[in-house]
């Protein structure tokens, strides 16, 4: 018995969110305000498809804004600068959000779509069901799952559509800074 505890507290415990330092979320956020300010270059790894806007530009994520409980990581696809991931830490969950902005700087009218985490999930992975307000705001969105995985050589951003065989990844090299964009649309400098 002595064995499956120990084996349930070294190996499955992590795995699951438990963690006898401090908070999993916190220690995520903690992983990713790191690199606050620094801005690095992705590519499609999962999912592509020809035409889909994606794989024939210049990904670029910049984590922009580290507050205490609320980073924002401008997506820049292109030259579209329409695309903000907004991540807040709020009761020991994270929220993932999706702003999405016209050149203006208004409010696209499909912007904020997301979800909580539903557990502590773990230092380098968070994972993000849509919630109401996305199934609402987007019917086809009602089965999305994004997570987000962050280790010392790379960042992930992963969306699936439940019962849908494609997995959309996109994965950033934490190992060489890119020059620093301008301000995404609706920020200003």
């Amino acid at each position: 018995m002595k064995k499956i505890i120990l084996f349930v507290l070294a190996f499955v415990a992590p795995l699951i969110g438990f963690s006898q330092e401090g908070s999993a979320p916190r220690e995520f956020f903690d992983n990713l305000a790191k690199h606050a300010g620094k801005a690095y270059e992705g590519t499609v790894t999962s999912g592509a498809r020809d035409g889909d806007g994606f794989s024939d530009k210049r990904l670029v994520m910049h984590i922009r804004s580290c507050e205490e409980n609320r980073i924002r990581i401008p997506f820049f696809v292109g030259d579209d600068k329409s695309r903000t991931w907004v991540l807040t830490l709020k009761d020991d969950h994270i929220l993932l959000k999706h702003d999405h902005r016209h050149k203006d700087g208004g409010e696209d009218k499909v912007t904020m779509y997301g979800g909580w985490s539903p557990n502590k999930g773990t230092a380098n992975m968070q994972i993000f069901p849509s919630d109401q307000y996305t199934c609402d705001l987007i019917g086809y969105a009602t089965f999305n799952v994004w997570w987000i995985t962050i280790d010392e050589k790379s960042y992930t951003y992963n969306l699936q559509l439940t019962g849908s065989p494609r997995v959309f990844t996109v994965t950033f090299d934490l190992t060489k800074e890119v020059e620093v964009p301008s301000a995404p649309w609706g920020w200003k400098e």
